[in-house]
């Protein structure tokens, strides 16, 4: 973030009219710095090569490279901005590639501006952001199509660890999750950094899918 707290922001999409949308709801005065505009994923690396980004605002139907593609290889180095995708269309398939290329997080281009105001704000936190209206659906395609992986079960977790993933699934932010168990932002991360080794889980995405495979977390349509 900048010295005045803001969020450095990276638009990619291919349409300026959304991104001149996307600038009139990032304002500098809501807290937001936009440092760069992509009208395609191929130029993704020049932009952050030229710029300090706190996170990628990525549309994932392009052209050229599109922003599963530019995750995925943005995702392959190290020290790079967190990715939130962004996407007009409700296809299951395409917002669980995102999250298989290694995005933090999506929202759709329809949700109301406060909620992608608060999903760049959290990505760029480095916390996930899952749409609520179709995360369920879009976790049942992400594990359809996930590798299989050696069976890992709550039990290695201890009752606070369990507490914590279990706010993670429910898409909390760490300040939050501190917030509702009383601890410390610090202690969260800690939890969160053991809670990823014990069952060897890459990012916030893949707890919350983990999450609801194991009943930890219920979808809210689940009866």
């Amino acid at each position: 973030m900048t010295d005045e707290g803001e969020v450095r922001v990276l638009l990619v999409d291919d349409q300026e009219l959304v991104r001149s949308g996307l600038r009139r709801i990032l304002r500098k005065r809501a807290g937001f710095h936009i440092v760069d505009e992509c009208a395609d994923g191929a130029d993704v690396p020049a932009a952050l090569a030229a710029n300090e980004v706190d996170v990628v605002v990525m549309d994932l139907r392009m052209k050229n490279v599109d922003g599963i593609e530019a995750t995925h290889r943005l995702r392959r180095e190290s020290d790079r901005p967190p990715v939130l995708a962004l996407t007009t269309f409700d296809d299951d398939e395409l917002l669980s590639g995102a999250l298989r290329a290694g995005a933090a997080g999506f929202v759709l281009k329809d949700s109301p501006a406060e909620d992608l105001i608060r999903a760049v704000r959290t990505v760029a936190a480095g916390d996930s952001w899952l749409d609520p209206t179709v995360t369920a659906r879009v976790l049942a395609t992400y594990r359809q199509a996930a590798p299989a992986k050696p069976a890992t079960t709550p039990e290695l977790l201890t009752a606070r660890e369990l507490d914590v993933l279990r706010a993670i699934g429910q898409g909390l932010t760490n300040a939050e999750i501190a917030a509702s168990l009383v601890i410390s932002e610090l202690t969260v991360k800690s939890h969160i950094g053991r809670i990823f080794a014990k069952l060897d889980l890459r990012d916030r995405a893949a707890a919350i899918v983990y999450a609801f495979d194991n009943g930890i977390v219920r979808s809210p349509n689940a009866r």
